[in-house]
C-alpha cells in the first residue's frame, strides 16, 4: 500500500491510500460469495455460483460497493499502523478517488495531545474559613426548632407559632390569553419569621410569613403583592398578584431545653458538649469542601490556561452529548421531559447542542488537563480504593434504577464500565487534589514519595485486572438488589446534626456548571 497523509487543521488525518489490485479482486470475490448466499441463482446452490454467473444476477456495482466494505474493514488497522498515528475513534472513508488503480480517501480523528504549562509555577494562599460558634448555635437551634411542641392557642398569631391557612392566589391584572390563577385554594402550615429574618426562597414571595402576624383562627386576610424582577419565579418577574389568607388553626411552639437530655435525644450523644463538637466537625468539613471546590476552580482555570489543547470535533461531539444526557436525567427527576423542555425554551434540539458547546469544550479541557496531570505527576488509583468506591457507585444506581436496569449491573460489560468510569474520575479527583497541594505549598517531597509509596501495593492496572479476572462479581453481589425493604435503604440515612449542618451550608453553596437548568414551571407558583 502506497499512504500519504494530510494534517488537517480540526486535529485529524486526511488518508490517501493506493491499494494493490489484487486486494480488490480478492474482496470482489469474497463479496460475491456473500452475495450469493443471500439470493436465489436458478442453477446453483447458495454460494455455489461462479462470479460471472452472479455478476450477470445482481450487476456488478452492488459487488463493488460491498467489496469496498470488506475491502476497507481487511486494510484498515493496516492502514493506522503504517501510517504511524494515534486515532481518538474510527476514521470515514470520505471518498473513492479512483478504482485503476483503487485509491481511497479516508479522515482520521486523532488522540487529543495536551501541552502543560507551568502549573507548577501557580501560588495561592489557602485560608479555609473558620467555624464560628454562632454557626454552631445556629444549627444547634435548627435542631431545637425541629423538636418543638406545638400546642392550640385561642389567640392571634405572633412570630415564632406555627399557623394553618388555606392560601389562594391570582394575578391582579392578567395578560391576555393568561390564566389569571397563580394558586388554587390549599391548605398549609405556616412558621412565621421575624421581620428582620427575609428569605428570598420564601413561599409564596418573600416576608409573607409576617404578614399573618394578629391574625386568629377564622380570620382572612387579603395580601397584595408585586413580584419583584429578580424573583426565583421567571415567570413572575414584574407581576402583581392578590393572595387570599383563611385561618384554620394557630399553635404556639414549646422548644426543648439546651440540655445533656436535649443531646442524648437523638440517640448517639450523652452530653450537649459531645453534639455541639459533632455539629463543629460536620459545619467544618462542610466548610472545607465549599472552600475546596472554589479554590480548585480557580487553580484549574489557571492551570487549564496555560496549556494547550488539540483534539478532534467528535471529542467535543461526544462531550456534548454526555452534557444533554446530564441535563435530561435532572429532567426526568423532576418529572419532566426532554420534549417538554425544548418547547418551554421555544428551541430544538440543534440549537440546545449548540448552546451547550461552550459548556462541553470547557469540561473536555478540564478532563484532558486532569488526565495529562495525572499521567505526568505520575498519580495512580489504589485497588482498595476502586473496589470502594465501586460498591458505593454500585449501591446508589441500584436504589435509583429501574428493577431491569439493576440486573444489568451484574454484567460483566456494564460493571467495566462503571469500573472505567469510577476509576476516572477517582484519577481526576486525585490530580485536583495534586494540583491543590502544589498551589497551596503543602506537597513536599516526602508526601509525594509517601502517595507515592502507597500506591504502590495496589495500582490502577492491578484494580482492572481483578475486575477482568472475575472478581466483579464479589462486588456487584454486594450492592443492594432492587426490592430490598425500605428499612434497608433507610439505615444509610445520616444523622440529625449532620443533614441539619449540610442543609445551613447549602444554602450558600453554588453548583458547578453542568449545562443548562430546568427552569421552574411557568404560569403557577404551585
Amino acid at each position: 500500500m502506497k499512504i500519504e497523509t494530510q494534517p488537517l487543521e480540526d486535529h485529524q488525518v486526511k488518508l490517501t491510500v493506493e491499494v494493490e489490485p489484487e486486494s480488490l479482486d480478492q474482496a470482489k470475490q469474497k463479496a460475491a460469495r456473500q452475495i450469493a448466499r443471500k439470493i436465489k441463482i436458478p442453477g446453483f446452490r447458495p454460494g455455489k455460483a461462479p462470479y460471472p454467473v452472479i455478476v450477470r444476477q445482481v450487476g456488478e456495482e452492488a459487488i463493488l460497493e460491498e467489496a469496498i466494505e470488506i475491502l476497507v474493514s481487511d486494510i484498515y488497522p493496516k492502514i493506522i499502523d503504517e501510517a504511524g498515528i494515534e486515532p481518538y475513534g474510527p476514521g470515514s472513508l470520505e471518498k473513492i478517488i479512483s478504482m485503476e488503480p483503487p485509491v481511497l480517501e479516508f479522515v482520521v480523528p486523532l488522540e487529543a495531545e495536551v501541552e502543560l504549562g507551568d502549573y507548577r509555577s501557580i501560588s495561592r494562599p489557602y485560608e479555609p474559613p473558620a467555624v464560628s460558634d454562632e454557626e454552631v448555635e445556629k444549627i444547634l437551634n435548627d435542631l431545637r426548632e425541629r423538636q418543638a411542641l406545638l400546642e392550640p392557642v385561642e389567640r392571634a398569631a405572633e412570630v415564632g407559632d406555627m399557623i394553618y391557612i388555606r392560601l389562594s392566589g391570582e394575578r391582579i391584572n392578567p395578560e391576555e390569553g393568561k390564566d389569571a390563577a397563580l394558586i388554587h385554594e390549599r391548605s398549609l402550615p405556616v412558621l412565621i419569621k421575624p421581620a428582620d429574618e427575609v428569605d428570598d426562597r420564601e413561599w409564596p414571595f418573600p416576608g409573607f410569613s409576617h404578614q399573618l402576624v394578629g391574625l386568629s383562627a377564622g380570620d382572612e386576610k387579603t395580601i397584595e403583592y408585586t413580584f419583584s424582577e429578580d424573583t426565583v419565579f421567571d415567570s413572575l418577574r414584574g407581576v402583581e398578584a392578590r393572595f387570599h389568607v383563611v385561618v384554620e388553626d394557630v399553635k404556639t411552639r414549646k422548644l426543648p431545653e439546651l440540655n445533656d437530655e436535649f443531646a442524648a435525644s437523638f440517640g448517639e450523644y450523652e452530653s450537649l458538649d459531645e453534639i455541639r463538637a459533632d455539629i463543629r466537625k460536620s459545619l467544618e468539613e462542610n466548610a472545607l469542601e465549599q472552600y475546596n471546590e472554589s479554590y480548585d476552580e480557580a487553580i484549574l482555570e489557571e492551570a487549564i490556561s496555560q496549556s494547550t489543547f488539540k483534539y478532534p470535533p467528535q471529542m467535543v461531539e461526544r462531550e456534548i452529548e454526555n452534557v444533554i444526557n446530564n441535563l435530561q436525567m435532572r429532567l426526568e427527576q423532576q418529572g419532566l421531559s426532554m420534549d417538554l423542555y425544548l418547547k418551554s425554551r421555544d428551541m430544538d434540539m440543534q440549537a440546545l447542542r449548540e448552546e451547550v458547546r461552550p459548556t462541553a469544550e470547557s469540561r473536555l479541557k478540564r478532563l484532558l488537563f486532569l488526565y495529562d496531570l495525572a499521567e505526568k505527576e505520575k498519580i495512580e488509583v489504589k485497588q482498595e480504593d476502586l473496589q470502594a468506591e465501586t460498591i458505593r457507585t454500585l449501591e446508589g444506581l441500584s436504589q435509583t434504577l429501574p428493577e431491569k436496569e439493576v440486573r444489568k449491573l451484574g454484567t460483566r460489560n456494564v460493571f467495566q464500565n462503571i469500573v472505567n468510569s469510577v476509576m476516572a474520575d477517582l484519577i481526576a479527583q486525585k490530580a485536583i487534589e495534586r494540583l491543590r497541594a502544589i498551589s497551596s505549598g503543602t506537597l513536599t517531597e516526602e508526601t509525594q514519595s509517601e502517595e507515592q509509596a502507597a500506591d504502590e501495593s495496589g495500582t490502577v492496572e492491578e484494580a482492572e485486572a481483578s475486575a477482568e479476572s472475575g472478581e466483579h462479581s464479589e462486588v456487584a453481589e454486594a450492592a443492594p438488589q432492587s426490592g430490598e425493604t425500605e428499612e434497608a435503604a433507610t439505615s444509610q440515612v445520616e444523622p440529625a446534626v449532620e443533614e441539619a449542618s449540610q442543609e445551613a451550608e447549602s444554602e450558600s453553596a453554588s453548583e458547578a456548571d453542568a449545562g443548562p437548568e430546568p427552569e421552574p414551571e411557568t404560569g403557577s407558583v404551585e
